[in-house]
């Protein structure tokens, strides 16, 4: 994978097939620090302690359709490669939370993408899904909670054509919005 988004991408597939109802995805750009940081956290099925051991191992996965899961591995390994780390709690019937840091400025850190479109393809597919996208980057912070956004458009669900597209706007200006308050 060659964008940090991308890896994040497949994280939320992983968790919507943990039966997930909630995730949460934060970002945080820590220029002072040379720091930046993904955390996905979801309300899940969670994974046992002996399964949780293994789980960065591409041998090791849950897939009934091939023997090799390398999202949790190829993500260690983008962290790493930059001085980075990942880290995974989860616990059976609560949930899993994956966080992982790069170094911010490292030649080798991935480029973060397109984070608008990778949490309107979500929502697109799974619009019943609700996510918490939180970015901050040097302080300032962009939010968005579609529990906020389902309230307001009533029964219009969250994957309509035109809610995509207004989702994608709305993401996409509010990213714009924290490089101008840099």
């Amino acid at each position: 994978m060659l964008e940090i988004s991308l890896h994040i991408l497949d994280i939320i597939n992983n968790s919507v097939k943990a039966g997930a109802s909630l995730i949460g995805v934060t970002i945080c750009e820590d220029r002072s620090q040379n720091c930046l940081t993904v955390e996905i956290t979801d309300n899940g099925c969670g994974m046992d302690a002996e399964f949780l051991k293994a789980v960065t191992d591409p041998f090791k996965t849950s897939r009934t359709t091939r023997k090799v899961g390398m999202g949790l591995s190829l993500f260690k390994a983008a962290a790493e490669a930059t001085g980075g780390s990942l880290s995974i709690n989860s616990e059976p019937g609560k949930g899993t939370t994956v966080l992982t840091s790069f170094v911010y400025d490292h030649i080798d850190r991935q480029p973060l993408g397109d984070m608008a479109q990778t949490i309107t393809t979500v929502l697109s597919g799974t619009p019943a899904l609700d996510i918490l996208y939180r970015h901050q980057k040097d302080g300032a912070e962009f939010l968005l909670d579609t529990r906020e956004v389902r309230q307001i458009l009533g029964d219009v669900s969250l994957g309509a054509p035109e809610v995509i597209l207004w989702l994608t706007d709305y993401i996409t200006e509010g990213l714009a919005g924290l490089e101008e308050t840099k």
